[in-house]
């Protein structure tokens, strides 16, 4: 592995002197994409676990929120500081790439967001502490050396999909439900939801590398952008995410329960309609054009919360 590729004292000190972070840089540096990801997702799931409870209980909520968005922000900001040189290439808009932020800043907030969520999921019991500590240990050995797993493609996209997709949902829900109803329960309509996200996550996993290929060439980061280019991998991702968006539907209809599957059915045509109206116009080879699809992934992945919470609230 080319040692560029991983922070150093030489990259570090590109931020030494920065002067003190500005509240937009603190703003990009917790990467809000992921920040509205991770909220719509215990939110949602809390939703539904409350629903079906019949009782609320907003300490859990909260507690849950804080420490998901705690290792959140632990997970992205590790990855920053061991990215600083690729991203002066890939993404020099983020604040230690840009010297907007003092590298002993961002240590600072990564190791207490990553302590504090260790601690309060701790405190709140069994379920989401070993969702938390399980995702911490993943989102470490993903940056961190020697392990650094985001060197190698189906590493790197499995440990995505098994943070978000996997342990941070099948965890969440168990701990709403464990709290809301003293047995935790995953229901046929949730295991469908993340079976649906699985391939979500594999899309984002591969989407967000293809504006990257310039840096992680450099770095000698091997993704599958590199081995298939943009293009391709552009197609892939459209017909993966057409295979769930065609699947999830389906799946109700033929009966997992707890759906409502007119509303679920409807919810997805438009999002696949939005998936390929936009998708067939970008150039691969744009960087910019790239970007704003990859940002639409994200707002299509917000909205299969919601229609998930709407579905399953009028079954």
């Amino acid at each position: 592995m080319n040692r560029r590729s991983f922070v150093t004292p030489d990259s570090s000190s590109v931020t030494a002197d920065a002067p003190p972070a500005t509240l937009r840089a603190w703003w990009e540096f917790t990467r809000p994409h992921t920040i509205i990801g991770t909220s719509l997702a215990v939110c949602v799931l809390y939703l539904l676990a409350a629903h079906s409870a019949g009782r609320q209980s907003w300490p859990v909520l909260a507690t849950a929120l804080f420490a998901s968005l705690a290792v959140n922000l632990y997970i992205v900001g590790l990855n920053q500081l061991t990215d600083i040189e690729i991203d002066q290439i890939n993404k020099p808009y983020l604040p230690l790439a840009a010297g907007s932020m003092r590298y002993r800043t961002a240590v600072l907030i990564v190791t207490v967001s990553g302590t504090l969520a260790l601690v309060a999921s701790a405190l709140q019991g069994p379920y989401l502490f070993a969702t938390i500590a399980t995702i911490f240990v993943i989102g470490t050995c993903y940056s961190l050396p020697p392990v650094r797993l985001k060197r190698f493609p189906s590493y790197a996209a499995s440990s995505i999909i098994i943070a978000r997709a996997i342990v941070g949902n099948i965890g969440i829900q168990l701990t709403f439900s464990a709290a809301l109803t003293g047995h935790p329960r995953l229901p046929g309509s949730l295991v469908l939801f993340v079976l649906f996200m699985i391939g979500f996550v594999v899309v984002i996993a591969l989407m967000k590398d293809i504006p990257d290929v310039a840096g992680d060439r450099t770095n000698d980061i091997s993704t599958i952008a590199i081995r298939l280019g943009p293009a391709r991998t552009l197609t892939l991702c459209r017909i993966i995410l057409t295979l769930c968006y065609l699947g999830a539907p389906a799946a109700v209809w033929l009966g997992v329960g707890g759906v409502n599957p007119a509303v679920f059915t409807a919810c997805h045509a438009a999002a696949l309609l939005a998936l390929w109206i936009v998708g067939v116009r970008v150039d691969g080879t744009d960087q910019r054009a790239v970007k704003r699809y990859y940002m639409l992934i994200w707002k299509l992945f917000y909205l299969e919360f919601a229609a998930f919470l709407a579905a399953c609230l009028v079954s």
